[in-house]
């Protein structure tokens, strides 16, 4: 008996090194990739105001001290306690005025999203992508800045989005969800506590997709429209996007291109661990958290993570992008606008945190994801018309969700997994 129990041991162990390590080349990304990202470079810097952006900047010891200099001086004078909590306790208040006010013209469209986080899509709309791109190898592609240009591979998407989808008319009416009228899941793969949960629910917004993608915090769709677009003509997917403004959301679910038959758009507030989300947990393929996290109290970060791991399926992608420590935004804040240590309040009561890399991997690897990338990304944006320079800092991951369970006690993993 003792025998083949080791045998069983030895079958599981096997299969779990074997499916890390076809994760592992699925989605191991830590670098970037070669051309066209990343690939201007300045080497010549008489020739700084010639492009809007050079990639990959390499700050010296004196830039960088001073900046903590910059940091420390504008952080000296804090915003007074009754005014911290009022903006705490009105932040939806805020931006709800921002979206009123700006609608969806403040932000551009993010049309690099699938440059720097291919992971987006399901590995076969990728390889279309990939084919597509290929086909329009004729055609010069502007590289200039991957975050303010729109690359050619979005033209098949787009194409199709007119001819087939009518441009994302509503004609499909929004679905409801009621815990009270329930339709049981046969079909789910996950296991028995899962499959009792999807049970509970009646049918819920993207319930027979097979691909899932949440974006939190989705503005005026500056993310939403541009997956749309490509994942159009993909079956079986289904993106979901929050954001706990409702006026943001109104601006979504108006928009000519929404299409409830693509996407849920719906108002929630993330820092609540009490408010349900319309769909059950372990669901998700993909997370988007892109400018997101910055915006709420540090002191509540932790948990928004925790929950939102909750939500992908083993396997599943949280993929990250927002403000770095001691990015020109940051430094620009006079005195009285910090709210505490590296997070600050706006002129429009809106508010922002930045981030180290450390600070990052920290959360996501409390809330039991594993890093697949954590970089800083440095750039030098220029104002050519003004001839300004300003020391762009982002940090940018990704995080997945384990396949299975270590094996091992939490503390022995990182010295005795058998799979490295």
């Amino acid at each position: 008996m003792g025998s083949l129990n080791k045998m069983n041991f030895i079958t599981r162990l096997s299969a779990l090194c074997l499916r890390k390590s076809k994760m592992h080349q699925r989605h191991q990304s830590s670098r970037r990739p070669a051309v066209p990202l990343g690939s201007r470079i300045l080497t010549d810097p008489s020739k700084v105001f010639e492009h809007n952006m050079w990639d990959h900047m390499q700050w010296s010891q004196e830039e960088e001290e001073n900046a903590k200099e910059r940091a420390a001086e504008n952080s000296r004078v804090k915003v007074q306690r009754e005014d911290q909590e009022r903006y705490e306790r009105e932040a939806s208040k805020y931006w709800n005025e921002f979206y009123k006010t700006h609608k969806n013209n403040f932000f551009k469209d993010r049309n690099w999203l699938f440059l720097e986080f291919p992971e987006i899509l399901p590995e076969k709309r990728r390889e279309e992508l990939k084919t597509e791109q290929r086909s329009l190898e004729h055609t010069e592609i502007n590289t200039t800045n991957s975050f303010s240009h729109k690359n050619e591979m979005f033209e098949a998407g787009e194409k199709y989005w007119k001819k087939n989808c009518g441009g994302g008319s509503t004609a499909v009416q929004g679905y409801e969800y009621n815990k009270t009228q329930a339709k049981p899941l046969t079909d789910n793969a996950r296991g028995k506590n899962s499959g009792e949960e999807l049970g509970r629910l009646e049918s819920f917004p993207g319930s027979d997709a097979t691909y899932r993608i949440l974006e939190v915090g989705c503005g005026a769709g500056n993310s939403v429209f541009p997956i749309l677009k490509v994942l159009c003509n993909t079956p079986g997917t289904f993106l979901y996007c929050c954001d706990f403004a409702s006026g943001a959301v109104e601006l979504v679910k108006s928009h000519s291109s929404y299409n409830s038959a693509w996407c849920s758009a719906f108002v929630h507030d993330v820092c609540d661990d009490a408010l349900p989300y319309p769909f059950p947990d372990e669901i998700l393929d993909v997370i988007l958290l892109v400018f997101v996290l910055s915006t709420i109290h540090p002191d509540r970060m932790q948990g928004v993570v925790n929950r939102l791991a909750k939500l992908l399926k083993p396997g599943g992608m949280l993929l990250f992008r927002d403000y770095g420590r001691y990015d020109t935004a940051q430094l620009r804040f006079k005195k009285g606008h910090c709210l505490s240590e590296n997070f600050y309040l706006r002129g429009d009561g809106t508010r922002v945190y930045f981030f180290t890399k450390d600070e990052v991997w920290n959360m996501f690897n409390l809330a039991g994801l594993t890093e697949v990338q954590n970089l800083v990304d440095r750039r030098l944006q220029v104002n050519r018309k003004k001839k300004v320079k300003m020391q762009r800092v982002w940090i940018q991951s990704k995080f997945q969700k384990p396949l299975l369970l270590s094996l091992n006690k939490p503390e022995e993993t990182t010295e005795r997994n058998p799979c490295r």
